[in-house]
């Protein structure tokens, strides 16, 4: 099949749990013998045409921010939309869009409308009316949810990424058609041949740094576990707009000798050896879509502390006391959990390791070339 993706983000230009999902994807596809294609802002240099890893990378418009004061710019989507007007003009069988930023579904509804083509979409995560109110306000929530609504009538296709995001499907925005759900994955093999880095580290956290991820939760806890005497180490890993921010508060905690901050590593692997070489993960995100970094982390055989946050699918993926522990909200009970956690770490090793190996990228990659030849 000639299979044609349309994200504005993609891997390792922007680095994010769907991005990765989607480099996974496509290159094993491509793999398979598809003819893959990814339509995209463009965010490299020289021409805008270029093959990656098997993989046609089309940058179809201008690279604009994602975000804007901490927020998704709705700018920057609805000038992808209007860049993604270019695939009237281009062949494909299958079209995928990823649902993020929204806007980018109507265009590509049209295309497919005009050229009798049926649309897939990939949805990371749902919002609903009340979060889009506590996001945007006012008017501009209520305008939010209508195009979230209206948005999961357009594709013949949903593809779920998480059981989570399924669920809320139906319960939040009522949809009432069948959900594929084809999760996030790993590369199991390539985690377990990572080698633990040569250091000794107690808490993790890897991602972006964005307010909902609550990393501040990580640098409170670990201010209130020196505070209670403990030698404590702490490791945060990423970019984003909270990370002046994050670097003020360490300050004024006190805790800048405890807590390193480091950019996203260039390779994988690097990760993967700091995951090993960690006592626990912590992953305190209020709201995620389905929380790769969590099955990562437990193929390292770390176990994870995440949030009971409604909106965070990471928690379906954490068995409290087996590969990991919830804690509900408050910053007190995060800290427990996060004792508890390096303290039996080594117990929950090989759980955590067989609970990974379901997420094998792999196994999800047969299942999702099945969904498009059907």
């Amino acid at each position: 099949m000639k299979i044609a993706f349309v994200s504005d983000a993609i891997y390792p230009y922007n680095k994010g749990g769907k991005e990765k999902r989607l480099y996974e994807m496509s290159t094993r596809l491509a793999a398979m013998g598809h003819d893959v294609h990814i339509y995209c802002m463009k965010w490299w240099g020289g021409p805008k045409d270029r093959v990656e890893h098997g993989v046609h990378l089309h940058g179809i418009g201008k690279l604009h921010p994602l975000y804007v004061n901490e927020r998704r710019s709705i700018k920057q989507g609805v000038f992808f939309s209007v860049d993604c007007l270019k695939l009237l003009f281009k062949k494909f069988d299958v079209v995928d869009v990823d649902h993020m930023p929204l806007f980018p579904l109507y265009t590509v509804w049209l295309v497919c409308l005009l050229r009798r083509k049926k649309m897939f979409a990939t949805w990371h995560e749902v919002w609903g009316e009340e979060y889009w109110l506590e996001y945007l306000g006012g008017y501009k929530g209520k305008i939010g949810g209508l195009i979230e609504r209206i948005s999961i009538k357009l594709p013949h296709t949903i593809v779920s990424n998480s059981q989570h995001t399924t669920k809320q499907l139906k319960q939040k925005l009522q949809y009432n058609k069948p959900v594929t759900t084809i999760t996030c994955g790993l590369d199991f093999q390539k985690i377990v041949s990572a080698q633990a880095k040569d250091i000794k580290n107690d808490v993790m956290y890897a991602g972006r740094l964005l307010q909902h991820k609550r990393i501040d939760l990580i640098l409170l806890a670990i201010a209130d576990l020196k505070k209670s005497g403990q030698k404590i180490s702490c490791i945060i890993v990423g970019e984003g707009p909270e990370k002046p921010y994050l670097k003020k508060l360490s300050h004024t905690l006190g805790i800048t000798k405890l807590v390193k901050f480091h950019d996203f590593y260039q390779k994988d692997s690097d990760i993967y050896s700091l995951m090993k070489a960690s006592k626990v993960f912590a992953l305190p995100s209020e709201r995620e879509g389905f929380g790769m970094v969590a099955i990562e982390a437990n193929a390292c055989g770390t176990p994870v502390v995440t949030n009971l946050a409604d909106n965070n699918a990471a928690k379906d993926l954490v068995r409290h006391g087996d590969n990991g522990f919830h804690f509900d909200k408050t910053s007190e009970l995060f800290v427990r959990s996060l004792e508890t956690a390096m303290a039996e770490g080594e117990k929950l090793e090989k759980k955590c390791v067989d609970s990974a190996k379901k997420f094998d990228w792999e196994i999800l990659v047969d299942k999702l070339s099945e969904a498009y030849a059907q």
